[in-house]
């Protein structure tokens, strides 16, 4: 077991401290591009405008023959492209593949100054992490980097759910964490072939009334008990949680609907597949302007956050202080970096 001193020293000789805060940052979508075509690459000058998260994939969605090209074109991406207040992140491909080495080897050679966090997916424990820790900071030290690359887990077998509070706090360097609902679902031997959302199948029924009425049914969510444990789990170590893919671009509505669970039940953003999930994801996971204002009431009405006071008929109290400073706060985030935002907000 490692001493509680030792968690925030720096794993390899010349490697950065490990940060003691999560860096401040607006991270509503992780918008996934596939290197190696070429077209799309050229695409992220003009999207680093538009997202918060800019991610070059190197992992299941790209083939086989394929791998190597992405490898590189993600390192032309990452060199050509300023990013700015635009974060820039990376999935490898897993820890058992034959492409993973060469891809931390000679993307943090070439660009781990520019990067952000390294996606990794498939993480079954806490084990998966401690060895990407101590190969980053060891590549941290050869190539001289300045501040250290985080992590960020995906979370798609059931191992990974069932130790899910120690991937959590397996490192300093951990940024959050993803539910992957296609792998975990094939992983569990689940009944779908649905990537992500919830299922016309997976309900309830209203209870029986006069015999033969048509009894109402409701559908349910597939995902919440993982999400919230996940949720949870993040929220206790102090890293993000991330609702992923979603993977019929043909219902905007579903889609909106199962980012907006994940919102309300305290995830940070979610992954972009299609262009057409930026604007849900951006919409989405922007506090609402009316949830802004009340926010701001409680706050004013409450500077220091004790007591209690009505506003509107209903009561608040410090709890709802602590409530309506989340909201402002990402409110803020929100504002610095979309100016539309910032005047529904009154920012």
């Amino acid at each position: 077991m490692k001493l509680p001193r030792n968690f925030y020293k720096p794993l390899a000789i010349g490697a950065p401290a490990p940060c003691r805060e999560l860096p401040v940052r607006l991270e509503r979508m992780i918008h996934f591009v596939p290197p190696h075509i070429e077209k799309l690459r050229a695409k992220v000058r003009e999207l680093t405008g538009q997202v918060d998260v800019v991610l070059g994939n190197l992992e299941d969605a790209i083939p086989a023959d394929a791998k190597e090209d992405a490898r590189r074109g993600f390192i032309e991406m990452a060199r050509v492209n300023d990013f700015g207040a635009t974060g820039l992140w990376v999935r490898i491909n897993a820890l058992n593949s034959p492409w993973v080495l060469d891809d931390l080897l000679e993307i943090v050679e070439a660009v781990g100054y520019k990067l952000d966090v390294v996606m990794i997916p498939k993480v079954e424990g806490p084990w998966d992490i401690h060895y990407l820790d101590q190969l980053l900071a060891q590549l941290e030290a050869r190539f001289a980097l300045r501040k250290p690359i985080f992590i960020h887990a995906i979370l798609e077998t059931p191992e990974g759910v069932n130790n899910v509070e120690r991937i959590a706090s397996a490192s300093p360097r951990m940024h959050g964490m993803s539910l992957g609902p296609a792998d975990l679902a094939a992983s569990r031997a689940m009944k779908t072939t649905r990537v992500g959302g919830g299922h016309p199948e997976y309900k309830v029924l209203a209870d029986a009334t006069a015999a033969g009425a048509p009894r109402e049914s409701f559908q349910q969510d597939l995902w919440h008990y993982t999400l919230a444990r996940m949720v949870d789990a993040c929220a206790a170590t102090g890293i993000k949680a991330f609702y992923g893919p979603f993977g019929d671009f043909s219902d905007p509505e579903a889609c909106e609907a199962q980012f907006r669970n994940a919102f309300l039940l305290g995830c940070a953003g979610a992954w972009s597949l299609h262009p057409s999930q930026i604007d849900i994801a951006k919409r989405v996971f922007s506090p609402d302007p009316d949830e802004v204002k009340l926010a701001h009431k409680i706050l004013d009405a409450m500077p220091d956050g004790s007591g209690a006071v009505m506003i509107d008929g209903k009561m608040q109290d410090d709890a709802t202080w602590k409530q309506a400073k989340v909201v402002v706060d990402l409110a803020r985030l929100v504002a610095a970096k979309d100016p539309e935002m910032a005047a529904r907000y009154g920012l």
